[in-house]
């Protein structure tokens, strides 16, 4: 018995851990509840950058347990728990970034030079590697998990993003909080709105981005016009509109981007 208790205290003193990763993004939560404020009704949000910075040693704690997590033990999670967790990593490392930065800028895009974008800077580790923020979305996210939602979940600390949520997002409720996530940012009338006078929708430009991507998917998506059509009622309110829109018989114009930080 004595050399059991020998074998599972040496064990439990090896044991790593990233073994016993909070799945919940618990850390992350709590940091967004504190410092994420809805606006507009709940379609888009507010960052307190100066807020996350007083907590910026929290901020590191969090962000020390995704870099700490081998490529080995993420290949074992289920799609849900890797998917949470690389879009978790993003939006973290993205305030990360601003707040390497901040006071003083108005744009992510104020980040980098003529010959490196913000998205482009290798300054963090995730899964063995050093990485960039454009290899999550591009490398990590979207060959892999073929879910153009996650457009709606990937913020990119700018006015014109979809909401960054006053929560993690986590793989127990995962697809309820993506398709939350889609029909908030559907119902910002800043961003997405159909114009009755001109017959037709004024959408996000990152539809115009990532078209392909709700062409070529692993969710049932057949185009953005099937994506409008799915939530006709959310982006009209006259039911001639709503028809029209769910027929696909709408054209679409892809409005300006909005790059100004996200900030209060």
């Amino acid at each position: 018995m004595r050399l059991v208790w020998s074998f599972l205290l040496v064990m439990g003193l090896s044991f790593p851990a990233y073994a016993s990763f909070d799945q919940s993004h618990a850390a992350w939560t709590q940091l967004l509840r504190k410092h994420v404020t809805w606006i507009r009704d709940g379609h888009a949000s507010v960052v307190d950058y100066a807020g996350f910075k007083r907590d910026q040693p929290a901020l590191e704690a969090y962000l020390a347990t995704l870099s700490a997590v081998p490529k080995a033990t993420f290949e074992r999670w289920t799609r849900d728990q890797q998917l949470a967790f690389l879009i978790n990593a993003y939006n973290a490392f993205t305030v990360d970034l601003i707040l390497r930065h901040y006071p003083g800028i108005k744009s992510i895009k104020d980040i980098g030079s003529w010959f490196s974008s913000p998205w482009s800077i290798r300054f963090f580790t995730l899964l063995d590697g050093k990485r960039t923020l454009d290899d999550v979305e591009h490398k990590l996210i979207r060959p892999v998990y073929r879910d153009p939602r996650v457009h709606m979940a990937l913020n990119c600390a700018s006015k014109g993003c979809p909401a960054l949520r006053p929560e993690a997002y986590e793989a127990d409720r995962l697809d309820a909080q993506l398709n939350d996530s889609v029909r908030r940012f559907l119902g910002d009338r800043p961003r997405n709105r159909y114009n009755a006078s001109a017959g037709e929708l004024q959408v996000s430009k990152i539809f115009d981005w990532y078209g392909d991507d709700w062409q070529n998917n692993a969710v049932g998506f057949h185009g953005i016009k099937d994506l409008f059509a799915r939530y006709a009622e959310v982006l009209a309110q006259k039911p001639a509109a709503i028809q029209r829109i769910r027929q696909q018989e709408v054209p679409v114009e892809f409005l300006d981007y909005d790059w100004s930080l996200n900030g209060k």
